[in-house]
This record gives C-alpha cells, structure tokens and sequence, in this order.
C-alpha cells in the first residue's frame, strides 16, 4: 500500500504493523469470537483504552493537583482525549483515505451526543449521586466505548458503498 501525498511513509508502515496485530489476535480468538470479531474493533479497544488513560491521568491531574471544577476538568480531558483517538483511529486502525473534514464534522456530531448522553447524563449523574468521579468516568467509559466504535465503523470511517451493479457481479461479498 503506497502512501498517500497526506500520509508519512513510517506511518503508512506503523498502520500496517497495526493492522496485522490486531488480525493475527483476532483470528485466533476462541469459541468462535474470531468469525465475528473484527480485527478494527480490537483496533478500537487498544487505541481507545490509551486515549481513555490519557483522559483520566489529564482529570486527575486538572481536577484533582490543580482543583480545576469537575465539569470543566471532564471537558477538557474529554476533548484532548478524543481529538487524539479520532487521529489515532482515523490512520493506525481504520486506514483512512478519505477527505479528513467530512470525517471529522461526524466525529465531532458524534462526540457531542456521547458527550451529552454519558458524560453529563451517565458519568456526572453517577457523580452527584455520590459514586467517586473516576469511579462514575470508568462506567460512563464503557457505554460510550460501544457507542463510539460502532459510530466510528458504520458512519465515521465507513467505507464509501459500491454501486449495485458491482456488488450483484461478486456474489458472497
């Protein structure tokens, strides 16, 4: 695979290594997980799991070393984390070529909505019933983790539909 005009050849190489790890684990998945889990998702699961350390260790850090207010801790933690797990995503684990604006413009629709649904909605009420803040981000985590690969996959990076005729002439694709 050539690198594209936008894309550094050691990163082209990187998303290749990427890409072949995360196959290989799959494809020796047990009980069957390996025919129906995607080699993206774990993809997803390793870049996501990192961007999610760097948003705790950044919320600890504002909120808890430099007393920053919660909701304003969360946020920034939460946007530098996710701006980073869009650009990880977007050429280690999903490989895109395509334009970056578009792809970005639905990435930030979707972060809005995980931001409103789980964290103001899960993580901060979790938060003001009491249960400790990094506690309530772990759980408000795991919600927003599924929602963001399956966003990520089917609209995000969604790769571009073949026309009808095309997919017709290759049956079993």
């Amino acid at each position: 695979m050539a690198a594209s005009a936008d894309e550094h050849p050691s990163t082209s190489r990187a998303a290749q290594r990427f890409a072949r790890f995360c196959a290989a684990v799959t494809a020796r998945l047990p009980f069957g997980l390996a025919r129906i889990v995607p080699p993206t998702f774990l993809g997803f699961v390793l870049i996501n799991s990192f961007t999610f350390g760097v948003d705790l260790v950044l919320l600890t850090l504002l909120h808890g070393a430099l007393d920053v207010p919660i909701a304003l801790s969360v946020s920034v933690a939460y946007a530098l984390a996710f701006g980073l797990a869009f650009v990880l995503n977007r050429t280690v684990n999903f490989r895109s070529h395509a334009p970056a604006g578009r792809q970005a413009v639905l990435y930030a629709i979707a972060v809005v909505i995980n931001y409103v649904a789980f964290i103001l909605g899960v993580g901060a009420g979790l938060t003001g019933l009491g249960l400790d803040y990094h506690l309530a981000r772990i759980l408000a985590g795991g919600c927003e983790g599924l929602f963001m690969y399956t966003v990520m996959r089917w609209v995000v990076f969604a790769e571009p539909r073949r026309p009808a005729a095309v997919a017709a002439a290759r049956p079993g694709q």
